[in-house]
């Protein structure tokens, strides 16, 4: 029998705090917040469809996200307790389609991968073999899909891309429900993917097909694929970086593919091309690690730090280019390396410095966020997470287990996935817009007014300027104020007034559906006359009435969560925050970014609920129960 496993609210629509602010018709600014999951896989996707995704396609993903009940793998109901906005799917651009083509008699390339084909017809035809062998079979044959080069003729390839471009179009639905054509670009070596969303419909995106590793497994030559793109086309496409936790310390390095230090031609293509970076996904949060923010209290969340030191086997099957080019940006005996060039703040700090060498910033990037789930189901609820894969959907085993499924997947040289409760209940992504369609949708992206959470949808309002006053904090028309008064988040402020500081206008408002807010922190990064890299943060608005006490330390929101009973109560805590703040130490003359950081109070975790549900008893103590949930803005850059 299956099991309901998700539990179904009552379906609330998100409303925008800005809904309110003037007559229909009289803004010119953006006024709705828009949600949803900008990285999410089908069995489209070769190794989605290899760890147990088999029939969630493209439809049924969008059902699932526009609010329909989907029958998922496992058997298990899923639903969401809210639609999404939109949905962008991004299926891998190596072999996309492959099994589905070859089920369908799609001829192949006739070139020398009989071995592995013959794996496909084994895993497709006769999964009874034994089990272990199954799954080495089925795990050496994910990896194959992304290093033995495609499979499908060009024809049978642009069948798949046709069909997935018009799938996004027939689900598309303008003022109701945003669908974009998008794929994955999968470079495995060092996880340095990104998520390539068009804004165009199927007439134009199929004109080209998805450029993919094994055309090149550089960015450059992603980035100019999309310059081509753009003006072969007149379309319009962007980038998005995800997960730069899992990279080794190279996701944001200072050295280019060739190993040479970034150009001023790099930095421009760069923060071109990617003006969003994923910071925060099932894989883990890539906002800071405590390695490189140790004076930060909350930066210790959902990490999974899969830093290791290649054997020397490893870096024969490797290649020898693409290890020592790794090996080459690689600060000797430098410990924080790893973190350093791998996370998002030191990242926008980096970024100032290239900025102050180059003239250009490469890493001046707003924040998103996405579930990287290969089930077809986005979702990024701890009272309703799904998982990464198919085999580890809801089941009485995959907290303990391997989030890969069956442990044989996961052996000791997996290192962090042989851990399943390190999985990660995250994220979304939500757009400050004018309407749901793809073209207001994909310029907020690029102008950077977007803002992650790892699954509640905190509205998040954040403005810089150097007029904002104390009051502009609780006005009705609060946005109105901001736009006109100063930028949004992603803009720009330069040239500060004399003796003036920036001032910024802050509003936080809780899940509808959710938990109380903690507080709002401003995370500031600056570079100083002598060219070093800083980061404070700023605890500007909190909860219960609560101040900083002489030594500037601040006391904790306070703990509701019944472990047992996988539950908590709003008791402590406050539903809306807001205040304008003015930096205290700015100096005019340094380079400077802020961005918020939001904190629910606590609440449990998807394990908390996990164990609740199958009665799961003496877990290790190591496993968390319960977790501190978060929003990040975009920030706000001042140049001098």
């Amino acid at each position: 029998m299956n099991v309901l496993f998700v539990c179904i609210l009552s379906l609330l629509s998100m409303t925008s705090v800005a809904e309110s602010y003037g007559p229909v018709g009289t803004t010119n600014y953006p006024d709705n917040v828009y949600w949803g999951d900008t990285h999410l896989h089908t069995s489209l996707s070769l190794d989605g469809y290899t760890y147990g995704n088999t029939k969630l396609g493209p439809d049924q993903a969008y059902r699932f996200a526009k609010g329909e009940a989907v029958t998922s793998s496992s058997g298990l109901v899923a639903q969401l307790q809210r639609p999404l906005d939109f949905l962008v799917i991004a299926d891998h651009a190596s072999n996309m389609g492959l099994m589905q083509s070859l089920l369908k008699g799609s001829t192949i390339k006739n070139d020398d991968r009989a071995p592995w084909l013959k794996r496909l017809g084994l895993i497709e035809k006769n999964k009874a073999i034994d089990p272990e062998a199954y799954t080495q079979l089925v795990f050496s044959q994910a990896m194959d899909a992304f290093k033995k080069g495609p499979v499908l003729n060009p024809a049978a390839q642009r069948a798949v891309w046709a069909n997935v471009s018009q799938k996004a179009d027939a689900y598309n639905q303008p003022g109701l429900f945003t669908a974009f054509i998008a794929y994955e670009w999968t470079e495995t070596l060092f996880n340095l993917h990104r998520v390539v969303i068009f804004k165009d419909n199927a007439d134009i995106t199929q004109q080209v097909l998805p450029f993919s590793q094994f055309d090149s497994d550089r960015p450059e030559k992603l980035w100019a694929y999309m310059a081509d793109y753009e003006k072969t086309t007149g379309g319009e496409v962007l980038a998005i970086p995800h997960n730069g936790n899992l990279s080794q310390g190279v996701m944001f390095g200072l050295q280019d593919s060739n190993g040479n230090e970034l150009s001023p031609d790099y930095a421009i293509a760069r923060a071109r091309w990617e003006p969003l970076v994923e910071v925060t996904q099932i894989k883990g949060d890539s906002e800071t690690h405590p390695v490189i923010s140790p004076a930060d209290s909350f930066a210790d969340f959902e990490r999974i730090g899969m830093i290791k030191d290649w054997s020397s086997d490893e870096k024969k099957q490797r290649g020898k280019t693409h290890y020592d080019r790794w090996l080459k940006s690689r600060k000797k005996n430098d410990k924080r390396w790893p973190y350093q060039y791998g996370y998002a703040r030191p990242a926008l700090k980096q970024g100032l410095q290239q900025q102050a060498s180059l003239g250009v910033n490469p890493f001046k990037f707003g924040m998103a966020g996405g579930t990287d789930s290969h089930t077809s189901l986005a979702t990024a609820d701890n009272n309703n997470f799904f998982g990464k894969l198919a085999w580890v959907e809801p089941n009485a085993e995959r907290v303990t287990g391997s989030w890969f499924g069956p442990d044989i997947i996961a052996g000791p040289s997996m290192g962090y996935l042989s851990q399943g409760w390190r999985m990660g209940a995250a994220g979304y992504t939500a757009i400050w817009a004018k309407e749901n369609t793809r073209e207001a949708l994909f310029a907020a992206m690029k102008r950077k007014e977007v803002y992650a959470s790892t699954g509640p949808r905190i509205t998040l309002r954040f403005f810089g300027g150097w007029d904002y006053q104390k009051d502009d904090a609780f006005t009705p028309n609060l946005a109105k104020t901001g736009y006109q008064k100063g930028v949004p988040m992603g803009g720009d402020l330069s040239q500060a007034p004399e003796g003036q500081a920036p001032v910024f206008l802050i509003h936080a408002v809780k899940d509808p559906d959710g938990a109380h807010l903690d507080r709002v922190q401003v995370i500031k990064g600056w570079r100083d006359a002598e060219g070093q890299l800083h980061e404070k943060i700023y605890h500007v608005a909190l909860s219960d009435n609560r101040q900083p006490n002489w030594r500037g330390k601040i006391k904790p929101v306070g703990n509701t969560v019944n472990i047992t009973d996988a539950s908590y109560t709003n008791t402590i805590g406050d539903a809306e925050l807001a205040t304008v703040w003015q930096d205290p130490d700015f100096k005019s003359d340094q380079l400077a970014f802020y961005y918020l950081r939001v904190l629910e109070i606590p609440t449990p975790r998807w394990t908390a609920y996990d164990a609740k549900y199958f009665q799961l008893k003496d877990l290790p103590k190591t496993i968390p129960m319960i977790t501190q949930e978060r929003a990040y803005s975009s920030p706000i850059w001042y140049t001098p």
